[in-house]
């Protein structure tokens, strides 16, 4: 049996998103990291300190992230007392996420932190690059894709 090598030069969507992805990630946690988040984390806070409450679903679908991936990724935030998780009044099967006080004060101490980063892109990519990125990325999800359903 005779295996054709994959011909390298087909661009891929995925490994550039992915690549630039890896990039941007390790450039935000970098500049965050002197409060003690990675970009993940900040976001999942940023999203339960400008919306409140939710279950791990509803985090999960505006962060555009599998539930399981969510529940995973809230365990360290729960072990450092910057969210609760805790069974719904109205449906015990659902896990309502809630920012602590002590998650406040740790996404207010992180903003700065993370618009120097913003800036810092913005200035070397280009501010109108860097909207029209934004927006090209959202298109991204409205394309019909459903990886996450069952």
């Amino acid at each position: 049996m005779t295996v054709t090598p994959t011909n390298l030069d087909d661009p891929c969507n995925c490994l550039a998103l992915r690549r630039a992805a890896r990039y941007l990630t390790a450039t935000y946690d970098k500049a965050l990291s002197p409060v003690g988040l990675r970009a993940t984390q900040f976001t999942i806070l940023r999203q339960l300190s400008a919306h409140g409450a939710m279950t791990i679903t509803r985090l999960a679908d505006m962060i555009s992230m599998d539930r399981t991936t969510m529940a995973t990724n809230l365990k360290p935030l729960a072990r450092e007392q910057l969210v609760t998780i805790a069974s719904s009044a109205t449906d015990r099967r659902a896990r309502i996420v809630t920012i602590t006080p002590n998650g406040l004060t740790r996404i207010d101490a992180a903003l700065p932190l993370w618009r120097g980063a913003q800036v810092r892109f913005e200035e070397k990519f280009g501010a109108d690059e860097a909207a029209r990125l934004r927006a090209s990325l959202g298109a991204v999800l409205d394309t019909g894709f459903q990886p996450w359903a069952e």
